[in-house]
This record gives structure tokens, sequence and C-alpha cells, in this order.
């Protein structure tokens, strides 16, 4: 199988039409055609179909997608550590870091360690919903990320536990103030804005609610800060955050926090790679870096694991 012709494959699937992939890829549309036709005889499964739109993969052709993706990562790995060899540690490495959590705060000192340790490197940083990093990570399109997740196994990825974090309430100023501490169940009649059901802390959320016979009352789903912080701000509602992004929005508007307890929901912060893909040595410097200054947050979990 011809690794020019994979890198085509994955190209027009990206672009979802053969004639936009030509022009990307500065090659002919009917010579495009060909190899598409060469590579399809050579697996002897049709892969994608055409369609007034464009194309779309088959289902084998998704099969060959997600493979191709890994195969031509790894080459690339490998001709990057092969010049690495000689030239000191150079490379691309991508790190996704969860908006809101502890870990966003590590993004500046992260860039300052690597440019000071291994200028060669070109760090690529990533700040988005942990669903979106976790996915990624499986295509082989992101080299490690920090998000919320690890409670439960993932085929395809590790994680490895950092710290964990208490979620709080968070209301605007306009709304009584519950004590320091709020029992799950004063909240069960507050409008709550959350995230979508599939992000890691609403479900935890959700979770904690059913335990005790109850649903959140949820009013919207939001998975924008900034959006998140005006709505505080407005005085629409309420929301369920950790404590790091729960302080920044208190510090930013009118607003108060109130640590959930009975029960108090704890939300773990690891550290997320491929369980079956290999770091590149630039990828396992930054990881290595990213972990020590993970060990200078109050309450790591690293000494524990």
């Amino acid at each position: 199988m011809n690794l020019r012709r994979l890198q085509y494959f994955v190209k027009i699937v990206d672009i979802g039409s053969l004639t936009q992939a030509a022009d990307v890829l500065h090659v002919a549309q009917p010579a495009l055609s060909q190899q598409l036709a060469i590579l399809e005889g050579e697996v002897r499964q049709q892969l994608l179909v055409r369609t007034k739109r464009g194309v779309t993969p088959t289902e084998a052709g998704r099969v060959l997608y997600r493979h191709a993706q890994l195969i031509l990562r790894q080459c690339e790995q490998a001709r990057v550590e092969m010049i690495a060899a000689s030239k000191g540690l150079t490379g691309a490495v991508s790190v996704g870091l969860a908006p809101g959590t502890a870990a966003a705060g590590l993004a500046l000192p992260l860039l300052r360690a690597v440019r000071a340790r291994h200028p060669g490197i070109l760090l690529y940083l990533n700040e988005t919903y942990g669903s979106t990093l976790s996915e990624l990570i499986m295509n082989g399109r992101m080299d490690l990320a920090v998000l919320y997740g690890g409670r439960t196994a993932v085929h395809g990825l590790a994680f490895q536990t950092l710290l964990k974090e208490q979620l709080y309430v968070v209301g605007p100023g306009s709304m009584p103030a519950p004590p320091d501490d709020v029992r799950l169940s004063l909240l069960a009649e507050t409008d709550l804005y959350l995230a979508r059901p599939y992000n890691v802390v609403r479900r935890m959320v959700d979770e904690a609610f059913a335990g005790a016979g109850m649903s959140a009352r949820v009013v919207a789903e939001v998975e924008s800060a900034s959006t998140l912080t005006a709505v505080i701000a407005d005085g629409l509602g309420a929301t369920i955050l950790p404590e790091s992004m729960a302080r920044q929005i208190v510090a930013s508007c009118d607003a108060w926090q109130c640590r959930i307890v009975d029960p108090v929901i704890e939300a773990p912060l690891a550290l997320c790679q491929s369980d079956h893909l290999p770091l590149s040595e630039p990828a396992q410097a930054v990881r290595d870096i990213l972990l020590e200054l993970v060990a200078t947050l109050p309450g790591n979990l690293l000494g524990a694991s």
C-alpha cells in the first residue's frame, strides 16, 4: 500500500470533495481519481461514495481512514526522530488543556520550560473541551491532554490521575448565597446552566443528583466559558463547576461560590494519551516537563501514583 495514496485518501476524506482535495494537493483531479481507484483495487473495497455534495467514506473507508491517520503519524514521527538523533530534540508536540481546569494555568510555564530546555520543539497548545481533546488523541492528532476524566476505562486512551477538584455551585450576586457548604438536595429547585451530558463534569453532577433520587433542573446547556460567565453576571441562574473554574468566574463578575457537600463531588484531572501509540521523543520530553509542573500544584496525586 502506497503511503502517498494514503495521504491523498486522508485529505479527500478531510475535505469531502475530490475537486477541492485536488486543488489543495496540487494534483490534477483525473490523476487523483486514478490514485483512489488504484487504492480501492488494492484493498478490494469501495472506500468513498460520490454524492451531489461531494464524497463520504463507506464503512470500509472509515476503517481505513482511522488506520491511515495512525500510519502516517508514525511515519512522520520516525522521520522527525531520525533527524532529532543528530540535532537534539526537534519536532512538533501538541498538548490539549481543558479550559477552566487547574492545568489551564500551566500553559505559560509549560511554554517557558519547553522553550528553555528544548528550543527545537514546536509546541502547539489547544484549549478546548475534554471530549474534543480525547477524540483528537484517539485519532492520533494530538499527543497529550490534561482534562477531567479517567474514572472509567476508554478504549484507545490511557489516563494518569494528576489531582482532584471538588465541585462548587456558582451563582450571581443577585441570588441569595447559601452557606460556605451547601447540600446537593438544596439545589434541586435551582435553575442550572450546565455542559452537555457527554461532558465528564456534567455526568458526575447527573450521577450525584440521581443518587439522591433527584434530577438537576437544567434550563440551558452551555459549553462556552465566556457565555457561562455572562449568564452568571446577568443573574439568569447558577452553574456547577470544579473549584478552579468557579474561582475564575467569581473573580470576573459579581458572583459567589459554595462547595457542594452531602455528597462531596470530586472531578479527577488526568493526563490523557494514547494507550497504543508510543510518544515521540519530543512528546515524551514535554510530558516529563508537564508532570514536573503539575507536581508543584497543591493537592497533586503524583506521589501517590
